[in-house]
């Protein structure tokens, strides 16, 4: 396994400066932020570390992507953008798939060849109706995937912290069974797991049997802790905003067993990318908070992955 980090967190460095950290910290790989230019939209999203678009255009831009993660020795694990590409709104739907198309060529052109993203999810309508919505909107993109040899992995993270996200979340994949589901509908070799056992632990789901019956669709993996307070969860239950009772942290200063984890991963044979995602709202505020952030979950997860 390389262990890397998710690139959002330094959303004031350039792409140059972001893989100079990534070496300096000694980091073997990096997530890479590839937002459409200038879009932030929420926390830790709105970063673009390479401009997909102008890969497609530009040779000379894309030579220097390649060769300057070859002279830093830091491998690019992924393209990394979390939209809503089925989102309610036609025209925001539009963006983020096309932005989408944008990236899978442009991994295939930089030597990638994986995409990170989100599945997407009508918030207003239920998980049948979403589900139907899988059908139209996504047998496009994977075409698109398969015909450039890029992976495409989902995260399953809900996108449903607070009231804007209320009542279904913007991610339809954020489970086993929507998973079993989804892959049913689009049984393609090209689509899998970004796994982050985070965010099943706020949702009261095993975060290791899965691991092992879905082992060949884990594609990526991330490294995010969480802290469920069950003061507050006593108050609020599991039907209250999710940041109401819980938190995200660095790894080992939540409630993930980190041990227990990668040691399901060595199980299953997983030998691919893993990288840490900051989120953890205590190391915001400078540069050094957020480099303190880096150094202290690699010297953690150091511990688990070589």
């Amino acid at each position: 396994m390389k262990l890397g980090f998710v690139s959002a967190i330094l959303d004031q460095c350039s792409y140059e400066e972001m893989m100079d950290i990534a070496s300096e910290l000694g980091f073997e790989c990096v997530e890479v932020a590839c937002w459409p230019q200038g879009k932030a939209e929420r926390r830790y999203a709105g970063v673009s570390h390479i401009d997909a678009e102008r890969v497609l255009t530009d040779d000379a831009y894309t030579r220097h992507i390649i060769d300057y993660a070859a002279e830093k020795k830091v491998e690019i694990s992924s393209l990394a953008y979390y939209p809503n590409t089925m989102d309610a709104d036609p025209e925001k739907r539009g963006t983020a798939v096309e932005h989408l198309k944008a990236l899978i060529q442009a991994s295939a052109k930089l030597g990638i060849h994986m995409v990170t993203t989100f599945i997407g999810r009508d918030q207003n309508k239920s998980v049948e109706e979403n589900l139907e919505l899988v059908k139209e909107i996504w047998p496009p993109i994977l075409e698109l995937a398969e015909k450039n040899d890029v992976r495409i992995g989902i995260e399953n993270c809900p996108m449903l912290f607070g009231r804007d996200q209320w009542p279904g979340g913007q991610n339809l994949m954020t489970t086993p069974a929507n998973w079993r589901r989804v892959f049913e509908i689009l049984p393609s070799d090209n689509l899998g797991i970004n796994y982050d056992p985070s965010h099943f632990v706020w949702q009261m789901i095993d975060y290791i049997k899965p691991i092992y019956e879905f082992q060949d669709k884990i594609f990526h993996v991330h490294y995010k802790d969480i802290k469920i307070y069950p003061d507050r969860l006593q108050q609020v239950g599991i039907m209250g905003y999710p940041l109401d009772f819980m938190s995200p942290k660095l790894p080992g200063y939540g409630d993930v067993d980190w041990g227990r984890y990668v040691s399901a991963l060595t199980d299953i044979g997983y030998d691919g990318y893993t990288c840490i995602e900051v989120e953890d709202k205590f190391f915001e505020g400078s540069r050094e908070k957020v480099l303190d952030s880096l150094r202290l979950s690699k010297r953690y997860m150091s511990q688990f992955v070589i």
